[in-house]
Formats: structure tokens, C-alpha cells, sequence
């Protein structure tokens, strides 16, 4: 009997590692913006933009965030990079990075790429480097 438990846990385990491999990679991209929509340019400043925009691993805008750092006037960096990582972010989006945002990024396992143009060009690169 005891037997028969461990086998049937054994199973049920196995068939829950499966299910979790076969789940697709979850992507949230932040995009350093210059406004609320796709439309805008991506912001020159990571840590100081004006917004974040959030997009799906499909592209779809999910949500728009005012920057609680924007007009920090120190540390905006870590603390821009903390408050992503929060909000299960796992790519960044920006034309230019501070280096103390580029090590708090890592650290949190997020991703992150210069890109110069529209917030929808940006997203589509990222997401075509991806696959």
C-alpha cells in the first residue's frame, strides 16, 4: 500500500514538472517612454523617463505606469530598476542605461536593450530577438 502512495506521488509530480516545461516563457518589456502611447519615441533615460509602458509576450500594451523616479535626485537607477523587477518585469527597453541600473537589473534577472526609435518598434525588436 505504502508502495502504491509513492508511486501515485511520484506520478502526480512528474505530470507537474511536465505541465510547467511545456507552459511558454512569460515576457513582460518595459519601455522607457516619452509618452503613453506605442506611438511615442522611447526615452532617452531609463530611470528618468516619464513612463513606463508594459507589454505582453504578444506586444499588446498591458499597462502604463507614471515614473515614481523621474524627477529623482539621486539613485533613480536602482530604485527604477527595483520597482520593475516588482512588477514581474523581464525585459527593459530604453536608449540609454546608468551603469548602477544596468547592475540592479541583472541582479534581478531582468534583460535589458538600447533602442533608438518608436516604443512599437522597440517592443517588435525585442520581442523578433526572442524567438
Amino acid at each position: 500500500m505504502k508502495r502504491l502512495f509513492f508511486i501515485s506521488l511520484a506520478i502526480l509530480f512528474l505530470c507537474a514538472v511536465m505541465v510547467n516545461a511545456a507552459e511558454p516563457e512569460k515576457i513582460n518589456i518595459a519601455v522607457a517612454s516619452s509618452d503613453k502611447t506605442a506611438e511615442a519615441s522611447v526615452s532617452n533615460e531609463a530611470a528618468k523617463c516619464p513612463y513606463y509602458l508594459i507589454f505582453d509576450s504578444e506586444g499588446k500594451l498591458t499597462e502604463v505606469i507614471d515614473n515614481p523616479y523621474e524627477d529623482a535626485s539621486g539613485g533613480a537607477g536602482p530604485s527604477a530598476a527595483n520597482f520593475l523587477a516588482r512588477r514581474g518585469v523581464t525585459i527593459v527597453i530604453a536608449v540609454n542605461f546608468g551603469s548602477k541600473m544596468i547592475n540592479t537589473l541583472k541582479n534581478n534577472g531582468i534583460t535589458h536593450f538600447g533602442f533608438k526609435g518608436s516604443v512599437g518598434d522597440a517592443v517588435k525588436s525585442a520581442l523578433e530577438g526572442r524567438q
